[in-house]
């Protein structure tokens, strides 16, 4: 022992005995087998190979082509004209219609449910939680305790004395003689009649059928599994040759092409397309770009008055609500610490 443990297919595969005639059909089997499998592999590795080069030479340069003209043309225009003009614009109209809606529907239903709704609300559940003491829970309570609560007891005792009464007479009327019917007769026949048939089933069931798979089913299944492990053998030895050989195959029809079409190509995007794309990138998008940021900048400092004027209107609505509560309810009320009491009536939100 030398301390080296093999694999267990490997330890399988050297133990498994194997006569001369595996030996000499396996090598025509995997030569037949390469023979078939070699069209399919060229398939299967023409089409992998076409899939490459349609994304790396088509699907991929569509794809960036596209992806800067949806950024150059609409994304970057898109944001810099919501940035600029169409963001400070709502906010503004954002602005004017909260305060509008604050004023023409909060303020009003928020004063209705402080000063009216809530206390009349607070008086008439003092009023109805003292009519249902008085008229449904103190009689509720009486009935219990004079009525039902003796009622009850006798009922219970009652009942006690009949299940007592019936436990005795079930257990001396039908559990005592099921016991015994149980122990000296039904489990004595039980066991007898278990025994015979547990001798019937092993000398009709069990030896013919451990003769059937020792005889017949247990070769049988040998032989398909040394048949389909060949087979197996021999398509993974074929796949593996037909890979080599069309791995070796495309490599040279690969270059042939790049030499004949991509090649072209190449120079045409690296020494006319990219020079061209750079000029015009640096004489006609980037001078855009400038005017329109300038113009955003000329638009914000346009709407900054603006933004003013409705500070100052909303100062100015604070002020006179303030004045008119003041007017309607008089000054806040000091708590007795000094503290003002003007917590509880803010201006409204």
């Amino acid at each position: 022992m030398n301390g080296y443990q093999p694999r267990h297919g490997a330890t399988a595969r050297t133990k498994e005995p194997e006569g001369c005639l595996i030996a000499a059909v396996r090598l025509p089997v995997r030569v037949v087998m390469v023979v078939l499998v070699l069209p399919v592999r060229l398939v299967w590795d023409g089409l992998v190979l076409a899939g490459r080069a349609v994304r790396r030479g088509v699907l991929l340069p569509v794809g960036r082509g596209l992806a800067w003209l949806w950024r150059t043309l609409v994304a970057a225009p898109a944001s810099r004209l919501w940035r600029a003009v169409l963001a400070p614009l709502f906010r503004g109209i954002g602005l004017v219609l909260t305060w509008t809606a604050r004023a023409l529907l909060v303020w009003p239903w928020v004063a209705l449910w402080r000063y009216v709704v809530a206390p009349v609300g607070r008086g008439l559940a003092v009023a109805v939680t003292f009519a249902v003491r008085v008229l449904v829970v103190v009689p509720l309570v009486w009935v219990y305790a004079t009525l039902l609560t003796p009622l009850g007891h006798a009922v219970l005792v009652l009942l006690r004395g009949l299940g007592s009464a019936l436990s005795w007479l079930g257990r001396h009327l039908v559990l005592l003689p099921s016991v015994l019917l149980w122990r000296y007769v039904l489990a004595p026949v039980g066991r007898a009649v278990g025994a015979g048939l547990v001798w019937l089933g092993r000398y009709l069931l069990v030896v013919p059928a451990l003769a059937l798979h020792r005889w017949v089913l247990s070769p049988v299944a040998r032989g398909l599994v040394l048949a389909v492990r060949e087979l197996a053998d021999a398509v993974a030895v074929a796949w593996r040759v037909t890979g080599r050989v069309t791995v070796t195959l495309f490599r040279f029809l690969g270059r042939v092409l790049y030499v004949l079409l991509i090649a072209p190509f190449v120079g045409v995007w690296r020494y006319v397309v990219t020079p061209v794309g750079r000029l015009l990138r640096d004489w006609v998008w980037i001078p855009l770009g400038q005017a329109a940021r300038a113009v955003g900048r000329a638009l914000r400092a346009a709407a900054r008055p603006v933004r003013e004027a409705l500070r100052a209107a909303r100062a100015s609505a604070r002020a006179t609500r303030a004045e008119i509560r003041r007017a309607l309810w008089g000054s806040p009320r000091p708590e007795a610490g000094g503290a003002p009491r003007s917590k509880e009536r803010e201006p409204l939100p």
